[in-house]
């Protein structure tokens, strides 16, 4: 086989960016290790940037989020008893979208079976070849046979616990990191939003989060120790402990019912750098790894999706490489961007365990700040709806 972009990994920057390619007319082939229904039973973010979403209306794949996501003009922050709205729209002229990760995997599985796109699920041994010549090449196993898929350029959207990050040199590759001592222990339910407004609360018992995915699916979080279980949390502890962590106006009016979803997710923040290596191009969760607390995951890997996608327009079009070339430069300016918010953020709303009584108070001057600053909620507004690509 030969394509002119190998994708190693069908989630949603693999697939968005096999779909922008093709609607240029860029072949392309996606090289996925995971059946399609285990992709799309992953849980995942769902706060949505305006850049994302009309990259997926250029890829084809927004007719649903435009009908069922739910704008979001404004976010309420949480602390003791108090809080405070912050009016997106009002101070940049933008929004967020809710809309889970699943519908945006299944609105790009959609549009890439409609165009009847080459795309292999269930892959086994996928490794590039070559990426520093002229001629790599990627092969796999694939119902039980060998294959190999020769392609101009690799694009290696295939997570964190992928094989394309590995293929960078050691000695010419740098990984930032920073781990954190808590969790998330997330929920979902069938239960109707506490709010119009997602809910961020900082409290002296830790952060919670309130979420929703639509009008009467909600997804909740709570910061835990990294050595609970899920299975430590029945689901009648879970919203008692999530009402003591809200303003009493947030807890009196949530709705409980059964969890139909319960999982603990590690919180990290890491860059790998560079994002390019030969012909090899990491996008996404390959490269980077962001703290969810400010909703820029899935955000951030469309940004380096939108980067990736016009250098490579632009060498098809042109035969210039100088995209390509300053591809991993310019993603990484904006990811470094989004990993100071999610930390700063982060930072503002979680209780650590080896927090002092001076930490304490900062944090509060800090939120004190940002509830009186018109300047401090625009600088939050802006880095919250997304930054420009």
């Amino acid at each position: 086989m030969r394509t002119q972009v190998a994708i190693i990994g069908g989630g949603p920057s693999g697939l968005l960016l096999a779909q922008l390619l093709h609607r240029r007319g860029v072949d392309t082939v996606v090289l996925e290790r995971r059946s399609r229904e285990y992709v799309l039973g992953r849980i995942r973010a769902g706060v949505l940037e305006t850049g994302f979403v009309d990259l997926l209306t250029e890829a084809g794949a927004g007719s649903r989020v435009s009908q069922n996501g739910m704008t979001h003009d404004s976010v309420r922050i949480a602390h003791s008893a108090a809080g405070f709205s912050i009016n997106l729209k009002a101070l940049t002229g933008k929004h967020v979208t809710i809309y889970g990760q699943t519908e945006v995997t299944r609105d790009l599985y959609d549009a890439r079976d409609a165009c009847a796109a080459p795309m292999f699920h269930d892959c086994a041994a996928v490794r590039p070849h070559d990426l520093n010549s002229d001629a790599p090449y990627v092969t796999f196993q694939h119902a039980g046979k060998e294959h190999r898929l020769d392609c101009d350029y690799v694009a290696g959207c295939d997570g964190f616990h992928g094989i394309c990050r590995q293929q960078i040199p050691e000695d010419q590759r740098q990984e930032f990191e920073q781990t954190y001592p808590f969790g998330w222990l997330g929920i979902l339910s069938e239960t109707p939003p506490v709010s119009h407004e997602l809910i961020y609360s900082g409290s002296s018992r830790g952060f919670a989060l309130c979420s929703m995915r639509n009008k009467n699916l909600s997804r909740y979080y709570i910061q835990c120790p990294l050595s609970d279980n899920p299975d430590d949390w029945p689901d009648e502890i879970f919203w008692d402990e999530l009402k003591r962590r809200l303003p009493p106006d947030v807890s009196g009016g949530i709705e409980t019912g059964p969890s139909i979803e319960k999982s603990i997710a590690p919180l990290r923040s890491f860059v790998c750098a560079p994002m390019r290596w030969g012909r090899l191009f990491l996008c996404g969760d390959a490269a980077h790894i962001v703290p969810p607390t400010g909703a820029k995951g899935l955000n951030t890997a469309a940004s380096d999706v939108h980067y990736l996608c016009d250098a490579f327009l632009r060498f098809y079009k042109t035969g210039s490489t100088g995209a390509l070339e300053q591809y991993s430069e310019l993603a990484l300016s904006r990811v470094w961007k989004t990993q100071r918010f999610s930390w700063w953020m982060t930072n503002l709303l979680h209780r650590y365990p080896d927090q002092s009584r001076f930490d304490i108070q900062l944090q509060t001057a800090d939120l004190e700040y940002l509830a009186s600053s018109q300047a401090a909620q625009t600088s939050f507004a802006e880095n919250y709806v997304g930054l420009p690509y």
